[in-house]
């Protein structure tokens, strides 16, 4: 790993340096902030920022997405969507609900009668409210274990589950707010038994495929095809590429997802504005408690249904952010889904602990919502 680091160093190095780069007029301040990102010593080797208002949109990028090729991210680009695949799970489930073939107070008893009786009375909506108390696996020191010794394990959703299962929830369910991968895990179960199909089906059917969204999929390895974006992990300040280290299938519907910058901010916009929900469970969904995404998106954050709302000083957005292994991203749009901002950078940035390139990260998240809705 550290020659490695070192190699990937040296190819660094020697390319030619990149700045940031404008396509469609994006706002100077952004543009700065993402340079500036890439610029400070463990910051990621690249960004992009998409901003749409209307039907236009302003690319702006800095550094690159392939230290060995020395070339900028592109809107097409491959990417793992980490924990914005939670937006999609909530997207399949709440298209059900609008279908009338779940129910936002349908119980883990009721659709997975063979999970524990301590979880039973959770139901649907406080699983997509991150309000049902169910421990996260992916905290359990038996699941860290496993990843340390095989990275590219493949387990099946229901042996996610197992870390867990012997425990009861944290909290009443319904009672507070509790970040948890386990809460998308189960929905992503809850489809499969309702619709009598996999997730991936109901993810394409219910989706994708009615948005159009033939680069974004939930694959069960960590292949990826070119040209993608490369994910890297600051070691010693050289970037090492850790781009299929983890097998996304140790996510699955909670965050293994990949897109692109365009097709990302594409849902977005449609997610937000509800094209895929009746205005009742869209109202549903809107109704917020206290409680940040992970990592934190721009300004103050708020959950809902699988989306959270994120007042910042330029006005008030709503989407999802995510980190993976040499990822971290940020998509929002506004109520009516006229106006979007997509972010992403290939290092995994959080506030565990808060450093000064993840305050700078947050900052830019905030200049994309400025350019958004000051253009």
């Amino acid at each position: 790993m550290v020659a490695l680091a070192l190699v990937c160093g040296l190819v660094a190095a020697l390319a030619p340096p990149t700045g940031a780069h404008d396509r469609g007029g994006s706002s100077t301040s952004l543009s700065k902030g993402l340079q500036r990102l890439v610029t400070m010593s463990d910051g990621p080797p690249g960004a992009i920022a998409l901003v749409e208002v209307g039907g236009k949109v302003q690319v702006t990028t800095a550094g690159v997405g392939n230290t060995v090729a020395g070339t900028p991210i592109s809107a097409g680009d491959t990417v793992r969507i980490a924990s914005v695949s939670k937006a999609f799970n909530g997207a399949v489930a709440l298209a059900l609900v609008t279908q009338r073939k779940l129910k936002l107070s349908d119980t883990i008893a009721k659709r997975l009668p063979s999970l524990p009786v301590s979880w039973g009375r959770i139901t649907l909506a406080q699983l997509l409210h991150h309000t049902s108390g169910l421990p996260d696996y992916i905290k359990s020191p038996a699941f860290i274990d496993v990843l340390k010794a095989n990275p590219h394990a493949v387990l099946s959703p229901t042996q996610l589950l197992s870390y867990v299962t012997g425990k009861r929830p944290v909290f009443t369910p319904g009672t507070r707010y509790g970040y948890s991968d386990t809460d998308n895990i189960v929905v992503g179960l809850i489809v499969e038994a309702v619709t009598g199909g996999s997730y991936e089906q109901a993810l394409a059917r219910d989706v994708t495929t009615p948005l159009h969204l033939s680069a974004t999929t939930l694959p069960d390895s960590p292949a990826l095809t070119e040209p993608y974006i490369h994910g890297y992990e600051i070691d010693a300040g050289a970037p090492v590429d850790i781009s299929t280290y983890l097998n996304p299938g140790l996510a699955w519907a909670s965050g293994g997802m990949l897109s692109t910058p365009s097709e990302l901010n594409r849902f977005m916009r449609a997610y937000v504005r509800g094209t895929l929900t009746d205005p009742a469970t869209r109202r549903h969904q809107f109704q917020f408690v206290a409680g940040s995404s992970g990592p934190p998106g721009p300004g103050s954050n708020s959950a809902g249904l699988a989306v959270f709302r994120y007042r910042t000083a330029c006005g008030t957005v709503y989407g999802h952010t995510g980190n993976f292994p040499g990822y971290t991203l940020f998509a929002a749009a506004t109520s009516d889904g006229s106006r979007s901002v997509t972010v992403i950078v290939n290092e995994q940035l959080n506030d565990n602990p808060v450093t000064p390139v993840f305050t700078q990260l947050r900052a830019v998240d905030g200049l994309g919502v400025c350019a958004a809705l000051r253009s």
